[in-house]
């Protein structure tokens, strides 16, 4: 009697692995409006930082009589170079915008959210408090700081930017927290006995990032609005330095001999607001389609 050969059974099949789901970033890049507004406000950050190397002439250089035809965009109402104006009049604007939307974002955020996992009455006093200073249009509160103080620095600029953006974000945070504190997976993490900084750190805010990526890019459209209509009242800081707000203030009277020294100015201000809120746009679509 012959043994059988005893066929081994089949290995077994590894699990298959599923792909990692795309980021925020990686599903905004195939939104054309993204890609589009992200081209545009690239550009225009490499513009601002690099231009004043290659600038004609100096920042505060005369290069010809006031309001004149000399150079590329003309002068302005000194006989400065409005071309080189331009070119050094945006970093002030572009560093007091981002630092400023960054602690708007930043402190928006953690108000909302912890009004929103707090709740009770930690939800009704921040709140509240956030409708009040809501009640305030954004350049009227810089205005009623701004006017008590005699020379502006830039770190107080960026306070009041912040301070500004910050009630607006809170109430989208606490929008957004809200439909996310009451899920399985917080209850789970505090049930295991996590502390309540760490659910809101590794459970609640990665949750949060399309609709807070998106409002933030609308925030910098405000903020580099802002920045630039306090320059044009006069707020900056520092008064003597090319910005592109001051530039339409103070060439506004030369608009029908020189118009350049105030569109130039307003055109790029224009550009970067469109080149932000495209981007703000696509990240807000793919928060859209990740909701429904």
């Amino acid at each position: 009697m012959t043994a059988e050969a005893v066929t081994p059974p089949p290995a077994a099949e590894p699990p298959a692995i599923a792909p990692a789901e795309p980021s925020t970033f990686q599903k905004a890049m195939k939104q054309k409006r993204f890609v589009v507004g992200a081209a545009i406000t690239l550009l225009l950050v490499a513009f601002v930082i690099i231009a004043p190397y290659l600038a004609p002439f100096g920042e505060n250089e005369v290069a010809g009589p006031p309001f004149s035809k000399d150079g590329l965009l003309g002068t302005d109402y000194l006989g400065s170079d409005v071309l080189s104006r331009v070119m050094y009049g945006g970093r002030s604007i572009l560093i007091i915008a981002v630092f400023g939307t960054l602690l708007g974002m930043a402190l928006g955020i953690a108000i909302g959210v912890v009004a929103a996992y707090g709740g009770g009455w930690w939800d009704e006093v921040l709140m509240r408090f956030n409708d009040v200073i809501l009640s305030f249009p954004q350049i009227l509160l810089a205005l009623l700081v701004l006017t008590a103080i005699e020379q502006p620095t830039a770190w107080i600029l960026i306070l009041l930017v912040g301070i500004s953006h910050a009630p607006r974000v809170a109430r989208l945070a606490r929008g957004v927290a809200l439909g996310i504190v009451s899920r399985d997976f917080v209850i789970a993490a505090e049930a295991l006995g996590e502390k309540r900084t760490r659910v809101i750190l590794a459970e609640v805010l990665p949750n949060m990032n399309a609709p807070l990526l998106a409002e933030g890019g609308l925030r910098l459209t405000f903020s580099i609005g802002l920045v630039g209509s306090l320059g044009f009242l006069g707020f900056s800081a520092d008064p003597g330095a090319a910005n592109w707000g001051q530039m339409i203030q103070e060439n506004r009277l030369g608009l029908a001999t020189q118009p350049w020294a105030v569109v130039a100015p307003v055109l790029i201000i224009a550009i970067f607001c469109i080149g932000t809120n495209l981007m703000a746009d696509g990240i807000a679509q793919v928060a859209q389609r990740g909701e429904n």
